[in-house]
C-alpha cells in the first residue's frame, strides 16, 4: 500500500473516480441515478447501487447534513497487490458540522469496484 501524490495519479482515473463518486451523492439532490454500466462498475457495484438503495441513505444524509454540495480529492491510495487504486474524497455538505469521506476504489480495470461513505479520518484504515 502506498499514499500516491493526486498531482502524480493518471488524470483518466481521477476524472473517472470524481465523475462516478459526484454522480452518485448527486442522487441526494435530484432523486435521479442514473446506473452504472459494465464498462464503469464491477457486477457487484451494479448490483449494489440501486437508486432504492440510494434513495434510502439520502434520505438520512439530506437531514443531517443538508444538501450536497461537492467532492474534494484528498489522497489516493495504490494497492499494488491487485493494482487498485482507492480514491478518498471529503464530500461537501450545507452544514459544516462533520466531515464526510467517500472512498471510491477503481480496479485494475479502471472500474469502480468498491464505493463508500463514512465519516472523515485523517488516518486511512
Amino acid at each position: 500500500m502506498e499514499v500516491l501524490d493526486p498531482l502524480t495519479v493518471d488524470k483518466t482515473k481521477k476524472d473517472k473516480a470524481y465523475a462516478l463518486g459526484k454522480r452518485v451523492l448527486m442522487t441526494c439532490n435530484t432523486s435521479k441515478f442514473r446506473p452504472f454500466n459494465n464498462s464503469e462498475a464491477t457486477e457487484s457495484v451494479i448490483k449494489n447501487t440501486t437508486l432504492e438503495r440510494l434513495t434510502s441513505t439520502c434520505q438520512k444524509f439530506r437531514l443531517k447534513y443538508g444538501k450536497f454540495e461537492d467532492i474534494k480529492l484528498a489522497q489516493v491510495i495504490h494497492i499494488s497487490s491487485d493494482n487498485s487504486y482507492i480514491f478518498r474524497y471529503k464530500a461537501e455538505y450545507q452544514r459544516k458540522f462533520t466531515t464526510k469521506e467517500l472512498r471510491v476504489t477503481l480496479n485494475h480495470e479502471n472500474k469502480v469496484s468498491a464505493i463508500k461513505s463514512t465519516d472523515w479520518k485523517d488516518e486511512f484504515n
